[in-house]
């Protein structure tokens, strides 16, 4: 990407495509209900960011309690909340970013330092779920925290790594743009 510029059409949206992605796995992670599930036969709980679900047997309803009445509940969907909506609004800001034909490097690097607030606020809610949870609601059977859960790490992760991304490449803006004068190394004998 740095050899051709973000001006090579093909190499220009990888940033905005991989935030997509991003905000996509969020979206997995907030709606999905497998935050916690029972991991071997019968399946008896389950849980996600919103609520925690049980059924007595193997044939038998499910009866959900919102998360919401806990101060934790309240606070880990909170904070993952936040993470996820300035994740939405980095996505916003990179589309706009990418869409202007001279770039601005401290905009890009400004969308970095908030990927790191938003990883920070993520990461937040993703701490404090499973150490609430497991300390204040019963659970009976193994349980385990499954894919929704690994949804959440895999967007605070993506979150990381693209911050670092967007706030070096303004340290490349010359090589970007192709203002480098190259070098040869070539003696005469």
């Amino acid at each position: 990407m740095v050899k051709y510029g973000l001006d090579y059409t093909r190499c220009r949206w990888i940033l905005p495509l991989l935030l997509g992605i991003g905000v996509i796995f969020g979206i997995i992670a907030l709606a999905g209900q497998g935050w916690l599930e029972s991991q071997t036969l019968p399946y008896v709980q389950r849980a996600s960011l919103w609520q925690n679900c049980r059924r007595p047997d193997q044939g038998g309803e499910w009866s959900c309690e919102s998360l919401m009445g806990y101060a934790w509940g309240r606070a880990a969907a909170a904070t993952y909340l936040v993470g996820f909506l300035l994740l939405v609004i980095c996505f916003a800001l990179a589309i706009i970013a990418f869409a202007i034909d001279t770039l601005r490097f401290n905009f890009i690097r400004g969308i970095g330092g908030l990927l790191f607030v938003a990883a920070v606020f993520s990461i937040m809610g993703l701490v404090i779920y499973p150490v609430k949870f497991s300390s204040e609601i019963e659970m009976t059977g193994i349980n385990m925290f499954s894919w929704a859960y690994g949804f959440g790490w895999t967007t605070a992760i993506m979150e990381i790594c693209l911050g670092f991304f967007f706030c070096c490449l303004p340290n490349y803006e010359d090589q970007i743009l192709g203002n480098v004068k190259p070098t040869y190394f070539y003696s005469s004998p």
